[in-house]
């Protein structure tokens, strides 16, 4: 699990905010074999361009082919390997939990205050809670709502941006003049 730990790599870029972007990008990672462990995308502030994070396990080599072979793609602008020690990583969590008495439904709501969560939606018969942060505390979370029954779940996958003045679209306007 350490060795995992060590190959999982990040990969920010900017791509063309078009039809058959992602499938080209994905059917690259899928032609050497590789699985995607998360993947975000959305527009970024110019609508004509969107940001994508990938998260993927790989050795140095993999990762060095992956970048070149992503740079050679017509709608990639830039391609960045990002550096864990200096990005900034979030993700968001739905979660809905089975409430059975008032002794879990209080308990949980004592959860939802220690992991700086947000209950989005009540019932008599479940409680959703929304919560972001690194990946680590997310699945702490669901590891300690685990036992109280979870009913479903969704994780949108890493997003990132780089710390300080580590700005990815400065990085392309350089390139690009």
């Amino acid at each position: 699990m350490e060795k995992e730990k060590k190959d999982r790599f990040l990969l920010s870029m900017l791509v063309n905010n078009e039809a058959g972007v992602l499938t080209r990008i994905s059917g690259l990672f899928a032609r050497r074999g590789f699985n995607i462990a998360s993947l975000s995308v959305g527009e970024t502030e110019n609508p004509d361009i969107s940001r994508m994070t990938i998260m993927a396990t790989g050795d140095d080599y993999f990762k060095e082919q992956v970048v070149l072979q992503l740079e050679k793609l017509q709608d990639v602008r830039i391609v960045e390997l990002m550096d864990m020690d200096d990005t900034v990583m979030r993700e968001l969590l739905l979660v809905k939990v089975r409430v059975d008495d008032q002794t879990s439904r209080s308990q949980i709501l004592e959860a939802v205050s220690i992991f700086r969560a947000k209950v989005i939606d009540l019932t008599p018969v479940s409680l959703t809670v929304e919560i972001t942060g690194e990946t680590v505390k997310l699945s702490a979370f669901i590891e300690y709502l685990a036992p109280y029954g979870i009913s479903e779940l969704c994780r949108t996958g890493v997003t990132a941006i780089g710390r300080g003045n580590n700005i990815l679209s400065k990085k392309y306007n350089k390139e690009e003049n």
